[in-house]
């Protein structure tokens, strides 16, 4: 009998499986790893497309930046939006107005960037209200959107509160001090208070107000001249001048009534009242006054020594 064969060593029986596995395994790997190379260069090739697309973009933002052709660029991408949106049924039909005096409507519209081809899809509600209360006579404003096609605009506008002079120039000037328009004859402004000077249009409220406690004195006031942003000098319509204390103003205002009503002082032939001090009223005659006066004292005292002699 021929022996029985001799089994392989287990170790060279296993070897032989074991590196055929470890190779395969090796090749897939190795597949893996190619794969996963061809997809990063992929992705390198896609991100050097949107790199150059990004530096192409802001190559031409810096372009219209630094030719002022922004301005004109973006409008034309809301024209475009708003095309579309028109389209789509957004085109702002219906505009209701309210609370305009002064402002005109077109004004209004024009400021709030509403054209005729404007979409409600785009305007832009908030940037319409705040430019609105950058216009002189707009106290508050509200825009609100009423989809599809609607738009409502509610103003409340400034009143006219008094008259400010300055440097020859006089405007009319809301309650806070606001400049509202350019004085004018309209009927509206003629009747309002005068002030003048630096710091008159803040402090305008402080002696409108006061004034206004006081009507006997008001009605004879041509103008309140604010005097180093500290006090009030009061400009009659018969020329005197009445010099107001810093502190103290209603009370001062309420004794130079009563003295006007006791004693006629604001009818005499004087130029200045000056109230600045608490403990007595000065006056300065005019020019005639007081020579008429001299005159009357000579007068007075001949007679007085010609008595005596």
């Amino acid at each position: 009998m021929r022996p029985a064969a001799t089994p392989p060593p287990a170790s060279a029986a296993a070897s032989a499986p074991g590196r055929t596995r470890l190779f395969d395994r090796t090749i897939i790997g190795g597949r893996r790893f190619l794969v996963g190379l061809s997809a990063s260069r992929a992705l390198s090739a896609g991100a050097g497309t949107w790199l150059t697309a990004l530096l192409f973009a802001a190559t031409g933002i810096y372009g219209l930046e630094r030719g002022g052709h922004m301005p004109a660029a973006i409008e034309t991408m809301r024209d475009v939006g708003d095309a579309g949106a028109n389209i789509a049924g957004f085109r702002i039909a219906n505009v209701n107005l309210s609370g305009q005096n002064h402002v005109t409507p077109g004004d209004i519209l024009a400021t709030a960037g509403v054209k005729p081809t404007s979409s409600l899809l785009f305007l832009d509600a908030e940037g319409a209200r705040m430019r609105l209360e950058e216009l002189a006579w707009i106290k508050r404003a509200t825009v609100q959107k009423l989809y599809p096609d609607r738009l409502d605009i509610q103003v409340v506008e400034r009143e006219g509160f008094a008259l400010w002079q300055k440097d020859g120039k006089i405007n009319v000037i809301a309650r806070d001090g606001t400049i509202i328009a350019p004085y004018s004859d309209d009927p509206r402004y003629i009747r309002l208070p005068i002030v003048v000077g630096d710091g008159a249009e803040k402090n305008v409220v402080e002696i409108v107000e006061a004034l206004s406690l006081v009507p006997g004195v008001r009605d004879k006031v041509r103008a309140a001249i604010r005097v180093a942003d500290r006090r009030w000098t009061l400009k009659m319509r018969n020329g005197i001048d009445v010099r107001l204390p810093e502190h103290g103003l209603i009370d001062s205002l309420q004794q130079l009534a009563v003295l006007d009503q006791e004693k006629s002082l604001l009818t005499r032939d004087i130029t200045i009242v000056d109230l600045r001090l608490t403990d007595r009223v000065s006056v300065r005659l005019s020019d005639a006054a007081y020579a008429a006066r001299q005159e009357d004292d000579k007068v007075k005292a001949k007679a007085k020594k010609g008595g005596n002699t």
